[in-house]
């Protein structure tokens, strides 16, 4: 018998470490494509994501779109023509040429100052009678010399900034107006000019807000129904007897509603183009990686929300207040934030929407601006980061 029959085998050999990295990378993409396809096929057989992803941005783009403008257009102004004369008559045919104004003309004031109260005009211009007589004379119509004609113009102050906006306007078109009369001209001349905005069109900067309220929107409201509709089925049960991890779960949630969310995103942006004629003078790519940015710290937040909640209605208005709400009043792109005060300057430095407005603002009206944007993308990747690992956190915690 030769020596080798009475072997029974050589010994196992033992794996080595580049061999288990490997056999563990392949069962996590492994695990990770089967809850991506889960998400992927949910996606497609769950209605609610289509509507979030695609009629949501078309309907708050007409609505605040077409409902929301800080435009002066059409301001009711009543003119009293107390005074008949060629000047005062000038005045009153110049406002009716402007298309900033819709003039409603009187003899005089009485007829007027009651539309004030019931709110049929916005303001009342009187000019006085004597107010030509005084034009020519340099006095005013009260004989006081040294006195220019003296106009009143009366304005509802029940909304500020809208009163101011009309008592401008107005003041601008009379000063015009004064300065024909005057016929004289000073050596210096002053010609105006508005860069990134030609028109002074508001809504080439709210179309850009409007978007950043429907991407968090979107971010949010996407993810916060993922993980409370897998709680009310009962299928979340199912998962924590699987060897899933918490990043794989945390993953296989957000990839596919990131690439939704994503071509959500540039959805939007041809809607904003096409029906507004926003320009958009940025670059795709630079959108796509702002977008990015920001679907991690919305995304993460929804499933933080989702998580937490465990009811789809009760996740869905959690996500609805904690995304519309900051955008709107705290991001910048409607109310100036350096006008607030201090409290609220604090929290919309912690905010992204704060950051994202900037970001979509500067991409549309000026273009790639790094040295703008790129400070303002750390910031929405540091908060990113931080939603992501608190919801990692918290998966842990309830996968344990």
């Amino acid at each position: 018998m030769s020596p080798s029959c009475g072997k029974t085998g050589s010994p196992p050999e033992r794996a080595s470490f580049p061999g288990i990295c490997k056999e563990m990378g392949s069962m996590f993409a492994q695990r990770l494509r089967a809850l991506t396809k889960k998400e992927a096929l949910q996606i497609v057989r769950d209605p609610s994501s289509i509507v979030i992803a695609f009629i949501l941005p078309l309907t708050l783009l007409f609505l605040f779109g077409y409902g929301l403008s800080l435009d002066a257009r059409e301001i009711r102004l009543g003119i009293a023509l107390e005074d008949g004369g060629q000047p005062a008559r000038d005045l009153a045919r110049r406002f009716a040429g402007n298309p900033y104004f819709k003039p409603s003309l009187a003899a005089s004031r009485q007829d007027l100052l009651p539309g004030l109260v019931t709110g049929e005009l916005k303001s009342v211009l009187i000019v006085p009678q004597g107010t030509s007589a005084a034009l020519y004379s340099g006095q005013s119509p009260g004989q006081n010399p040294g006195r220019k004609a003296a106009l009143q113009l009366v304005t509802d102050g029940s909304y500020p900034n809208s009163g101011a906006l009309a008592e401008n306007y107005t003041l601008a078109a009379i000063l015009q107006w004064g300065g024909e009369l005057s016929r004289t001209s000073l050596p210096i001349a002053v010609e105006p000019h508005f860069r990134y905005n030609d028109g002074l069109e508001s809504r080439y900067s709210l179309i850009p807000g409007i978007m950043a309220v429907i991407m968090a929107l979107i971010g949010t409201m996407l993810t916060a129904l993922v993980v409370a509709r897998e709680w009310e089925r009962g299928t979340m049960e199912a998962l924590f007897s699987t060897p899933v991890s918490a990043l794989e779960l945390l993953l296989g949630k957000l990839i596919p509603y990131y690439l939704l969310a994503i071509f959500s995103t540039f959805f939007s942006l041809a809607l904003a183009v096409s029906l507004f004629g926003v320009p958009f003078r940025g670059s795709l790519l630079a959108l796509f990686a702002v977008a990015s940015l920001f679907m991690m710290s919305a995304l993460g937040q929804g499933l933080i929300i989702s998580t937490l909640s465990k009811n789809q209605y009760v996740a869905s208005f959690a996500a609805l207040l904690s995304a519309f709400l900051p955008v709107v009043l705290l991001s910048g792109f409607i109310f100036e934030l350096n006008s607030m005060p201090f409290l609220q300057r604090a929290i919309a430095a912690v905010l992204p929407a704060r950051y994202l407005v900037t970001c979509l603002q500067t991409l549309f009206l000026a273009g790639d601006v790094w040295p703008l944007l790129i400070p303002n993308m750390i910031r929405l990747g540091l908060l990113g980061l931080f939603f992501l690992a608190v919801t990692l956190r918290y998966t842990k915690k309830v996968l344990a």
